[in-house]
């Protein structure tokens, strides 16, 4: 009775102290938990506003490409001198308004008048070398008739006259030849227009085919425009475009044109192809700021124009450019998917949900333009009604923790961009 007594005691001990023990190791592994979970760092998902959320949806697009080029008058010539000698009387300058047949200036005429005398007299004696085989060949045709000369003598008289009026014919032409000189030394204007360039001075001594001024007709004006080899095929005459002048106004219209005319050939250097556009008549918009018939009559020959010829219309999935991120091989966009796992920071009750950064690797298409804002065609890679994050929320880690401000919702995806 004794021994089972002190077994008994033993095994009830044994058993104490294994309590103890599962209880010790219990609180030490609480503690432990407690103190990990306090020096694990949680994470912070970011804030972004819903003005920076863009839902992905199809959209009536303007298809576009992209034009610049340089304003020039249809008409414009530039005035050369035509003999050689000393300029004078040069008044007009660059900006004034000169008539067809103005007179220019003068080239100095004591030369060419000179000339022009040496000529005339030339073609007197001529025609007076004329006269004298005329009457010498009236006489020997009377005296073959009477038989006092031979008919070789009438021949030779007669070839006397032909060459006496070949003479005077030679020397006639080369006096109209000096008329005309002494005329050429009036610089006159071919046309209606400005004076766009001077290229000389009064004074000064010019050469044949000098250039004097340059002359432009400013009431007519195209667009010479450089299309690259991929955008010329897509370009057809009667398409219509818009450009503006560079850091102009905000509120200032863009110049309406028409494409009237491309080249059959391409450039043999650059492969470019040129065209031509016309500036439209102004219509000005009721109750717009401004109108592009400001612009219009600004229009100067030389002005750099930058804008696009649209080429067609397309219902397509698109989205900023600035959305699109070119950081990697391949272009993508950020997209938010929701993150509905329990039991992760951010995701416990009455905390507001958040949602994951996603990359998705786009097929872009081609771009339009609408308020300033250039728009990208996305052909593959993203599904409608997507939440993509713009350009002005950075590029983010994938998987990174996004939460949308309540306050503003994600951009409106109705508007439909119109050319550019």
């Amino acid at each position: 009775m004794k021994r089972y007594g002190r077994w008994l005691i033993g095994l009830l001990t044994v058993a104490l102290l294994a309590a103890l023990g599962i209880r010790v190791a219990g609180n030490y592994q609480k503690k432990q938990r407690a103190t990990t979970e306090a020096t694990q760092s949680r994470e912070l998902p970011i804030h972004v506003s819903g003005q920076e959320v863009i839902a992905a949806q199809p959209r009536a697009m303007a298809l576009t490409v992209p034009a610049s080029g340089v304003v020039q008058a249809v008409h414009s010539a530039v005035v050369k001198a035509y003999v050689a000698g000393e300029l004078r009387g040069l008044t007009v300058r660059e900006g004034d308004a000169v008539k067809k047949g103005q007179l220019l200036a003068r080239i100095d005429a004591t030369e060419v008048d000179a000339r022009w005398r040496q000529a005339q007299q030339q073609a007197d004696a001529a025609r007076a070398q004329l006269a004298i085989a005329q009457r010498q060949h009236d006489n020997n045709q009377a005296l073959v008739k009477k038989g006092f000369i031979s008919d070789t003598a009438l021949a030779t008289s007669r070839a006397n006259l032909d060459a006496a009026q070949a003479n005077l014919a030679a020397a006639q032409a080369a006096a109209d030849g000096a008329r005309k000189s002494v005329r050429d030394t009036a610089i006159t204007s071919p046309m209606n227009g400005q004076v766009a360039q001077r290229f000389v001075q009064t004074g000064e001594r010019v050469g044949v085919e000098a250039r004097i001024v340059e002359i432009v007709d400013p009431s007519q004006l195209e667009i010479v425009v450089q299309l690259a080899p991929a955008d010329s095929v897509q370009v057809r005459v009667g398409q219509m475009a818009q450009l503006q002048v560079p850091g102009a106004a905000a509120d200032l219209a863009p110049v309406q044109a028409r494409v009237a005319r491309i080249n059959p050939s391409a450039q043999a250097g650059s492969r470019t192809v040129t065209a031509y556009l016309s500036m439209l008549p102004p219509t000005p918009a009721e109750g717009s700021k401004n109108s592009s018939s400001l612009l219009l009559a600004d229009m100067r020959p030389g002005l750099f124009l930058q804008g696009f010829i649209v080429t067609g219309q397309a219902e397509q999935l698109a989205l900023p450019l600035t959305a699109v991120r070119t950081d990697r091989p391949r272009p993508y966009v950020q997209v938010l998917q929701p993150d509905t796992a329990e039991g992760k920071p951010g995701n416990e009750p009455g905390s507001a949900a958040f949602q994951r950064v996603a990359h998705r690797f786009v097929q872009l298409g081609r771009q339009t333009s609408l308020d300033g804002t250039t728009w990208v065609q996305i052909t593959s890679g993203l599904a409608a009604g997507s939440l993509v994050l713009g350009g002005s929320a950075g590029g983010l880690r994938e998987g990174t923790a996004v939460i949308v401000d309540e306050a503003a919702a994600p951009a409106p995806s109705g508007s439909s961009p119109g050319g550019r």
